[in-house]
Formats: structure tokens, sequence, C-alpha cells
């Protein structure tokens, strides 16, 4: 993906084997129409489409041959206006489906220039594949370009900024993919810091002994029965012309067992995914480096594998957060916000501007909300910030309360918070985040909390079902392009 040849062009191409022309279809009085297009289809005219199978509906696609040995591709764009995100999900889903071909042409309707960017957008977030763990003889992409045509001149910028969001999006999804026994907390430390060196970021990782030396007590305990020791990884993004400072944390647990409050069997498959927040951040802020946007920005990978064994954390057990707070942990499986704890406190420390964690924290946000809207929690005006970035990026959340009465719930006989309400499922994703929020530091002009916002991508980070749209099956790489959306506007 990374080699293909991308351009937006108002030159009708000659048809050529290998090469595949996306026209949009719809549906007009009851009769299937062609959208608005510049290519001769004129070969299309008086064919019965129906009868070949070609339909309206999103996403539904028939190839049927052109002339020179080019083929068209007639795709379902349902009868309602065509705009940046329908277009987005229109060319990943083509691209994804046309994987075979040498070269696909889009001939879609654009309005304006961020119309046929879309396209290029989701046709490479639709052509991604993870492959690194399958043998030799897996079939390789041939696919080099993808043009769109419109008359909306599109700059170099413009793909170029395109690219790499389909790139970072690409690298979380290989991450999440990756079999757990081969990413670990310090085998993805050492890919931050090998990837990271063709960026201008630092990178920082701290080893079991630094983090008890720092006092990160929460990614200790929660690391603590695995015989991988956890890591924490530090990334900084500092040019010279920066006036704002983000914060982004992210969840890494590479692998949950539930620790001592063992998963099910069942629940247990596919928790690889739960460094999906890590592996966000990390790449959001190499993908703001590689923009060179002009904001100072910090990520900080919160690395850990929660196994059982002996030297496991208990219910009952007391550990003390980097903030000095302390925390009872009454239920193992809920480790992840032990870990954010500490990466939120460490956050807080350097008083940025905005704090955003990333999280795949609560199975109850997926009962609440479905797999594919995000939690969105935090203080008003972060949470007003990141939900005109998710807009903008065409990805969905939804803002949830953090309801004062539901701290309550959290007290502790012997510390300071407890990690869970054992026995209790309501409002499990909001006490979660209610639990985050205790380590959410005061800026020191304002003497108000800092502005923080919480993803809960626990429903959206994996995709069990079918490929949708520009969500491939498996890891969907989800919130990226929202956090460089983020970064963006806090740059103007």
């Amino acid at each position: 993906m990374t080699n293909l040849k991308l351009s937006v062009t108002q030159k009708i191409p000659a048809f050529k084997a290998g090469q595949v022309l996306v026209l949009g279809v719809t549906t007009e009085a009851g009769k299937l129409q062609l959208r608005e297009h510049s290519i001769d289809a004129s070969t299309l005219v008086g064919l019965d489409l129906a009868s070949l199978g070609v339909s309206s509906k999103q996403e539904a696609l028939v190839r049927i041959p052109g002339p020179n040995g080019a083929v068209f591709a007639l795709l379902g764009t349902g009868t309602d206006e065509l705009d940046e995100d329908s277009l987005r999900e229109l060319g990943a889903s083509a691209a994804r489906q046309l994987n075979a071909a040498r070269e696909i042409v889009f001939d879609l309707p654009t309005d304006d220039e961020r119309d046929a960017v879309s396209i290029l957008e989701g046709a490479m977030l639709g052509v991604h594949r993870y492959s690194s763990a399958f043998s030799k003889s897996a079939k390789k992409e041939v696919l080099a370009a993808v043009t769109v045509l419109s008359e909306h001149k599109v700059s170099g910028g413009q793909i170029q900024r395109s690219r790499i969001l389909a790139r970072a999006v690409g690298r979380v999804r290989d991450l999440v993919n990756t079999p757990p026994n081969l990413l670990f907390p310090k085998s993805f430390a050492e890919i931050v810091s090998a990837e990271s060196k063709d960026f201008d970021v630092k990178v920082t990782v701290l080893d079991e002994k630094a983090l008890k030396t720092e006092k990160f007590g929460g990614i200790l305990a929660v690391g603590q029965g695995s015989s991988r020791p956890p890591r924490l990884v530090k990334i900084e993004y500092k040019p010279k012309k920066a006036k704002k400072h983000l914060a982004l944390v992210g969840k890494g647990i590479t692998f949950d067992t539930g620790g001592i409050s063992i998963k099910p069997a069942a629940s247990m498959v596919g928790m690889k995914y739960d460094m999906t927040g890590a592996a966000t951040v990390y790449q959001a802020i190499l993908a703001i480096a590689a923009l060179e946007l002009p904001i100072q920005v910090t990520s900080y990978l919160c690395l850990a594998e929660n196994m059982p064994s002996g030297t496991a954390i208990r219910p009952n057990d007391v550990i003390t957060i980097r903030n000095g707070k302390t925390v009872e942990v009454l239920n193992t499986d809920a480790e992840g916000r032990l870990v954010l704890a500490d990466g939120l406190s460490a956050a807080s420390e350097e008083q940025p501007n905005l704090i955003v964690d990333v999280a795949t924290l609560t199975g109850a946000a997926r009962v609440a909300l479905g797999d594919r809207y995000s939690a969105l929690m935090g203080t008003a005006d972060a949470v007003s910030e990141l939900e005109a970035a998710a807009f903008d990026s065409g990805e969905l959340v939804w803002h949830m309360p953090l309801p004062v009465e539901l701290r309550s719930r959290l007290d502790s006989d012997v510390a300071d918070i407890a990690n869970a309400k054992i026995g209790s499922t309501a409002g499990g994703m909001l006490l979660a985040g209610v639990f985050l929020k205790e380590f959410i530091g005061s800026s020191k002009k304002t003497g108000k909390m800092i502005p923080w916002a919480h993803l809960d991508i626990a429903g959206t980070a994996n995709n069990e079902s079918a490929a949708y749209g520009y969500t491939p099956k498996g890891a969907t790489g989800v919130a990226l392009r929202t956090l460089v959306s983020v970064a963006e506007g806090m740059s103007r």
C-alpha cells in the first residue's frame, strides 16, 4: 500500500486490461440508474442491469466486461446524496472487493476536493491486509494505482495527508491483529523504539525496575502475574512552533486473561486486542509528526500482560498509583483502568492543554452502544472538541455522562477508591469513567480539572462480523483519524 500510485484527475483514461472502472448505481422512480459519470459507458446502455444482479443497495458490486479488456464495476450507492463519509465508505468497499485489479478508477460524483480525496482515503483504508503471520504462500497484493475522476483539483498535500492517515490506521490494525505470543510488553516497546527512528520523536521506555522507581504502581500490579514484565513507553513530539500540548494515553494490555478473576474460555478469545488503545495513541503521534503539525504531543503507552499466577495481584490487594492515591483491587479483570490511572497521572504532571485516553475498557460499552459507536466521556470542553473531531473524520462517538452519584459505589474501607463494584453491572461503562476521573490532575493556571476526554472503544476496536465500508473484519483502527483531527484543530 505504501507504493500505491494515487491521483485525482479530470483526464478520462483509455480503456485497458487490468483496469476496473467504478460507477455508482442508484434507484430513481423505481428503476436502476447510473450516477453522474464522465467515462463512456455506452456499452452498458440497453442492458437489463437488474437481471445481471446489479443493485443500488449500499456497497453491492457487480462486474461487467468493458472495452479493451477493462471491467466496469457497478457499485450500489443507495439513494441518498453522496457526501465525504459515504464516499469514503464506498471507496473502501470497492477497493476491498476489487483487490485483484491492477488499477481502479473511481468515477463517482464529487462536489468538492474533500469528496475526491475522501474516495482515495477510503480506497487506501480498504485495500489494507494483515499478512505478517501468514505463510509465504499467502496471496500478494497486485493493486498498483487508484485514480479518482473529478473536476475538483486536489493538492499533493491533501493526498499525502490521506496516505499518512491510512498508513497509521493500517499499522494499528497490524499491531492489534498480531498474535499475543509475538506481541507482548517488551516486544511492543522494541517495535516502537525501532519504528520511531524515522520520525521526529523521542522515545523513553521504562522497564519493571524503572516503573518501581517512578512509582507506577498500577502498571506494575497488573503485569506482576506474567513472566513477561510490563513497560511504560513515553513518546514525545516537540516542534519548535508548538503553542499547545496534547497528551494521549493508551491502554496496552497485550493479552487479558482476567488475571485471578479469570475470564470464561469463550470470553478470552480475542483478548489480544486489549492493547488497541496503546497502538492507537502510538500511531497517532507518528502521524502527527509526519504531518509536521505545530503542536506538542506526548503519548503514554501503558503496557502489561494480565495473567494468573502465584505472583498475580489478588482481589483485596491495595496498590498505590503514581499520583499517590491508593486503590483496592476487587476485580483483577478491571485491570485496564489501573494501568490508565498511572498514565493519566503522569500526563497530568506535565500540565497539557488536553488529555485524551483511548481504551478497550468495558464490555458494558458494547452492551450500551453496539459495535459501531465509541463511548465518549469527560469534561464538557474536551467532549465538545472530540465530538467535532470525530464528526470531521466520519467516525462515530456518543457522549455518555459521568454521574456524580456513582462515585460512592467505589468507596473502599481500606483505600482511597476501589477499582470495581462487585455484584452490580449497572452503569459499568460509566463507573469506569468515574474511576478514571479520579486520576486527572488540576490545571495550575485555572485550578480546574485539566480538560480530559475518555474514549471507550471496546465495542468498535474489533469487528467480529463481515467487513463493511472501510471497516475490515478484525482490528479496525478506530479513533486514530479522530485523534489526528483533534491535533489539527488544536494547531490552528
